[in-house]
Order: structure tokens, then sequence, then C-alpha cells
């Protein structure tokens, strides 16, 4: 299995619209994985340019801690204003892009290239903007493979059901059964090529319950987190995502006991009156990695 090109724990990602200072002050202090700072859908068409500098101003602002926070701006799709966006946002350093509407390997390297000749005239290291990719057409799951490619600064794959449904032209339901197929292929891409793969938000605010078995959902599916649209879903998704006490001590002894029988010679073993093999181990790994704890060794 490929290594994680990234390790950072994101199991709720929350939008906040760009063009609000007093959003992102807030979603700065609710303790979310990472905010994403929208210059996309949730800006209107006459306030992309006074979007852009907001959230120029809350990278840079001094006074505006985000704590472990990390500051993520989803720039618009290819075209003068993700140009613009990147050009005014990339000075206040934030720690990654998410790109929408991603089809191709091309969308993801137009945006490396250009951040690694920003990099190299702002004197930033190269490479140490990472990207994450928004997966929402037709298109986009037929080209998984080579987007997930594409670079080595790609460090996500983003599921969106609600576009993917409107350009296949599916009824969009509660079971989402009608994206099934896409939203299982973008977590084996991930899986197959080191990227985390983060789920679709959930839609419908006064749904808790809803919104707790989608993401329960999605951790099945393989899902490491999933993208929030509203402050009140970020504990609940977290939730989800952090694995009990009794899941967490189950895992470190499951590995502890294979790493006793390795330094035996043994490798298949019988543990709690079960075989145990590697899947099981990796099984328990990734148990571990959804806590942020420690692999024993």
């Amino acid at each position: 299995m490929p290594v994680l090109r990234d390790e950072r724990l994101r199991r709720a990602l929350l939008f906040m619209p760009g063009d609000s200072m007093k959003k992102i002050r807030k979603g700065a202090t609710l303790g979310v994985d990472s905010i994403i700072m929208d210059l996309e859908d949730g800006v209107a068409l006459n306030q992309k340019e006074a979007a852009r500098l907001t959230v120029y101003e809350a990278l840079t602002d001094a006074d505006l801690d985000f704590g472990q926070t990390e500051r993520l701006v989803r720039i618009n799709p290819s075209g003068k204003w993700q140009t613009e966006d990147i050009d005014i946002t990339v000075k206040g350093k934030p720690d990654g892009y998410v790109i929408p509407k991603v089809e191709s390997a091309h969308d993801i390297q137009f945006v490396a290239n250009t951040l690694t000749e920003y990099e190299r005239q702002l004197g930033y290291r190269i490479g140490n903007i990472k990207l994450l990719a928004i997966i929402e057409s037709a298109l986009g799951i037929v080209n998984l493979k080579e987007i997930a490619q594409a670079d080595p600064r790609l460090i996500a794959l983003m599921f969106g059901a609600e576009d993917y449904t409107s350009d296949i032209g599916a009824i969009r339901t509660p079971q989402s059964e009608e994206v099934l197929y896409a939203r299982s292929a973008v977590v084996a891409h991930a899986a197959a090529y080191g990227l985390q793969a983060i789920d679709t938000p959930y839609v419908d605010l006064k749904n808790m319950d809803g919104l707790i078995e989608d993401t329960q959902k999605a951790m099945q599916l393989g899902y490491s987190g999933k993208l929030a649209i509203h402050p009140n879903q970020i504990d609940p998704i977290i939730k989800v995502f952090m694995p009990s006490e009794e899941e967490i001590k189950a895992a470190q002894q499951l590995i502890e006991a294979h790493n006793h029988f390795q330094q035996s010679g043994a490798g298949v073993f019988s543990y709690n009156g079960k075989m145990v093999d590697m899947p099981m181990i990796r099984a328990a790994e990734r148990v571990l990695k959804r806590a942020g704890l420690p692999i024993p060794s």
C-alpha cells in the first residue's frame, strides 16, 4: 500500500466564504482540522475581487490566530479568475489550494507550475504549498488515474456529489446510490496513489442524524475526512472519524502482538481466537492514524 504523501489529519474541512472576514475569524477559532476560504461558489460574481483581498488579509493578519487549523484557499476553475486568485493570495503563504472541477492532470499541473514560479519569485520553499483536487464531473471520474499522479504537490482527492450528479443527469437521493460508483472510485484512486480521500459535503443543515449516517458511510468506504459547510457539522464529523478508546486500545494491542510474533519469526498468528495477517494489521494502523496516534514499533 502506498505511503501517504501527507499525514496531516483532515477529518473535517470547513468552507467559509472568502468575502466575509467575520466568518473567517470565527472559523479560525473552531478547532477544525482545515478551513477552506472560498473564492469560488461561496462568492458572488461581483465580490470576487473583494474576496481575494479579504483572504489575503486573513492570511497576513498577525492578530488572526488559526492555531493548528490548516489554512486552505479554494480558487476558481481554470481561467482569468483562477490566475488572479493565486496572484493575490499566494503572497499570504496559504498552506494549500483547493482546485474545483478538476477534469484532467493538466488542471493540477497548471496550478502547480504557477505556484512554482511564484515560490521562486517570492523566495518561498519550492513545493511547500499543497494542492487538493475536487472531482465533481463524469470526465473527472474517468480521468482519475492521470489526475491522481499529476504532481507531487497533490495530497488529497475530494468528491463533489452535487455537481457530479448534475453533470451526469442523475437524481440526488438521501441514499446516495446514484453516486456510489464515483464516490468509491475517488477512494480507490486516492488509496492507490498515496492520497487522502475527502468526502462530499452533506447539504441538509438541519438533519444532524443524516449527516452522521452519511459520514459513517464515507468512513466505511475508506474516506479519511469530510467537507463541512456549517460550523455545526464539525463535531459530528470529527466524532465519526475519531476511533473510540476501545478501538484504539484493540488496535494498539493487535499491532504489539504482531510485532512480538514478527520477532519470533511468525508471519500469520492466532490472536483472541482469530488468525491475523497483514490486512488486519494495516486496518489497525489506519485506526491509529485516524486518532493521530503513533504506531507501536
